[in-house]
Parts: structure tokens; sequence; C-alpha cells
């Protein structure tokens, strides 16, 4: 195991860095995540791989290995490089929104109208092709819990070559790679049509980033501040932003995409022009960059009930009811029989994550009631409440569909787990 789990940046966990074989795992096994890890980096799969194994608050596995830009031979990257993290924002705008339904300014049923009007109005479609489509009104409005369970609607107009992905690559419905503010994207959303009935479907979209506007409207103030102010701050997670500061671009990595022959090309610099400064946009559903130390405090303060290290940012219940199943069963029921590289039969969905119901028919180990999510380029966490287990693993590769790497690395790290 590499030395990086001495890394200042990892405090308050340094100092308890522990034998994995006293924090239940058997070394021997545990290694093997370092195989194949290289594996990957070897094969010109992925640029590089960092993967953070936690259990009881305690780091039982750190290792990093690869290149943060191949093209420029740059080094591997430090424990606290800066990745895009994509849609691992989309757990800290659910739980900004969580703080707010404890505050009483959200109900989890309130309209989505309320806070962003023109909601009110959006038809559902029907059928047709894009230009001659058929549509209804909604049966019912969409809701706030809708928008955190990806049942609203909503699409993506990168990924759906649909219909209503066409209407949204028409209308300019992107909250990625948009200069226009969150209030003006959430209201150009809401002018193309639903896909469907709101709560009938699972589709995965930008209700995330929908949401994030609700969590502006009802705290008074940007989404940024909320994110500094409720919880970057009060977790110390000093380098998760929307952007990265000049004075920390030596430590931001590259991206690459897959190509058709399995090797990999890059798409972005570290210097990517939509990370950098501080963007107009601030995108709840992909838009934050993050370093693995920030985020396993955010996991941390999830796993152990909503607080760490002295900062509760949620009551104990509220994270009960993020990680319980919000689905009428599993996402393949719901219409969506696989997503990126997962199948989704045993895989419910929880207010801002995908919840395992049953490893059986899942088909990979784990527990019941497992907390996870990643992001498009490849990025991964999980947290396991019954076994105590955060898991982080971060490259920078698109799309995150291209290897099975996230299924994998849960085998390995259960396979390690002996106590």
């Amino acid at each position: 195991m590499t030395s990086l789990a001495a890394h200042s940046s990892l405090a308050p966990f340094a100092d308890r860095t522990a034998d994995p074989a006293a924090l239940g795992f058997a070394p021997d096994r545990l290694a093997r995540i370092a195989t194949w890890m290289r594996r990957y980096v070897d094969d010109g799969k992925v640029p590089y791989l960092t993967t953070l194994v936690a259990r009881y608050g305690e780091i039982a596995y750190l290792d990093a290995c690869g290149s943060g830009d191949p093209d420029n031979a740059a080094p591997t990257p430090s424990v606290d490089h800066i990745a895009r993290y994509y849609s691992m924002t989309k757990p800290i705008t659910t739980v900004a929104a969580m703080m707010l339904l404890e505050r009483a300014l959200i109900q989890l049923d309130d309209p989505v109208a309320k806070y962003i009007p023109e909601f009110a109005d959006t038809p559902v479609y029907v059928s047709g092709p894009y230009g001659d489509m058929v549509t209804e009104k909604q049966n019912s409005p969409v809701t706030v819990r809708q928008l955190m369970t990806h049942t609203s609607g909503l699409t993506y107009g990168r990924f759906d070559d649909g219909p209503i992905g066409e209407a949204y690559r028409k209308a300019g419905v992107d909250f990625g790679r948009s200069r226009d503010s969150l209030a003006d994207m959430a209201r150009k959303a809401a002018s193309v049509p639903l896909c469907f009935q709101p709560g009938t479907k699972w589709t995965y979209s930008v209700a995330t980033d929908v949401l994030g506007r609700v969590v502006e409207v009802a705290a008074g103030k940007p989404l940024a501040q909320v994110f500094q102010d409720w919880i970057f701050d009060p977790l110390g997670m000093v380098d998760t932003a929307f952007g990265i500061p000049d004075d920390k671009a030596a430590r931001a990595t590259a991206c690459y995409e897959k190509t058709e022959s399995g090797g990999m090309k890059r798409i972005a610099d570290a210097a990517d022009a939509r990370f950098f400064g501080m963007p107009v946009m601030h995108s709840g559903g992909g838009g934050l960059v993050s370093t693995i130390p920030d985020y396993l405090r955010f996991l941390e303060m999830l796993r152990r009930g909503g607080e760490f290290d002295g900062a509760r940012l949620l009551g104990r219940k509220t994270v009960d009811l993020m990680m319980m199943n919000h689905l009428p069963g599993d996402i393949a029921s719901m219409g969506a029989a696989t997503f990126s590289e997962m199948p989704m039969v045993g895989i419910g969905f929880g207010l801002g994550g995908s919840i395992l119901l049953d490893p059986a028919r899942a088909q990979v180990l784990g527990s019941a009631g497992e907390f996870a999510w990643g992001g498009v380029a490849s990025t991964g966490f999980w947290i396991d409440r019954t076994e105590e287990i955060s898991v982080v693993m971060v490259t920078q590769l698109v799309p995150s569909s291209s290897w099975p790497m996230r299924r994998e690395l849960r085998n390995l790290v259960y396979q390690a787990l002996v106590d």
C-alpha cells in the first residue's frame, strides 16, 4: 500500500490509519486491489486510479497508480489531487435540500412549481417525433422527492436519443456546458415536455440540477454559497467547489475518453475551462470538483448519521430516510434494466443515491442498504452502514460505462472482509 495514507490532507483520518487486519480485512486479500488497479493502468484503459477504503472511520487501504496526464508524462496524482466529480455532486445537492427539509423550508411532496413556477405548465410527452410531438397535461405535479429519485419525467439531452432529448438540445437545456444562470436554465428545462407522467418511471436526468435551483429559492442565496456555508466549511472540505482557483491549478488532472478500440484519448487538459475560476452555472447535478480527502469527509458524515468531526449537518432519522428505497421496486422494474456499467436488478434508489436492495438479485457482494453513486468520469463511492465501510474510487475516464470498475471494486473489497 502506498505511503499516501500519511498525507496531511487526510486529517483527521491520518492519525487513525490502521493495519487492515485490525479493521477486519485480510491484508493479502485486500492487496488484490493493487493488482487490479495496475492492470487497468498498464493496459491503457484508464489514465490513473486512486482507491481508498475506510472502516470505522479509519483508513484500511489507500493506493494510487498511473498518471494524471499520460500524454504529458505527468506523475501519479497525490491523494489531494483535484478531479471532476461530476454526478457525485448530486448527493451533496440532496443533502443541502434535506437540510432545508429539517428547517421546515421545503417538503418532499412540495410541487416543484412552488419554487419554479414554470413547471406548473410543463406538458408530458405522449408520442410523435420532435417537431410533431403529441403531449398531455400532468396527471399530478412534479414533486421535490421525484427530483431526488429521478422519477420526475426529466432527462439528459446529451444522453437521450429520443424526441425529448432532441428537444433539450434544440432548446439548449444543458446545465453542464452553459453560461446561463441556474435560474434561467431551470426555466428552459420547464419549457420542454416531460418524458413521462411524474412518478411512473425512472430516468437519469437533470433533475438534481433543478433541485439545486429549488435549494437556491428556498435558502434565498446561490447554491455555491449554500454549499460553502452549510456543508463545505463545517466539514472542512477545503478543495470542493464549482471551480478551481489559480493557486490550486497544479493539482488538477486531465480527463480522457474511451476510444472505439478500447484505448483512451485526452479530451480535457488539467486547465479545463469549464472547471476553472468560478462558473456562472452552479450545476448541482454535476458541477463540482473535489478531492478524495474532502469527499471522504462527506461520506463519513452520512455513514455516521449526519455528523463528522464535531459538525452535525443532518439528524440521524434524516439520513435514514435518504438511505431508504423510494421506488415501488427496483430501478429495473421502472424501465431501466441497466445504467452505466451496472445492471439495475436488485438496485433501488433513495434520496440522492442508489440503494442495494438484494445482493443476490444484483449479483454483487455487499450489504442490503448500501448507498452509492458515481460520476461520468468513472469516479464512484459507496457507504455500507452495516459493515461501517466507506469507499471512494477516482480516475478521469469518460464515460463511466467504459469498464465495470465500480462493480469489480465492490467484490474486491468485500472478498477481503473476514471480521
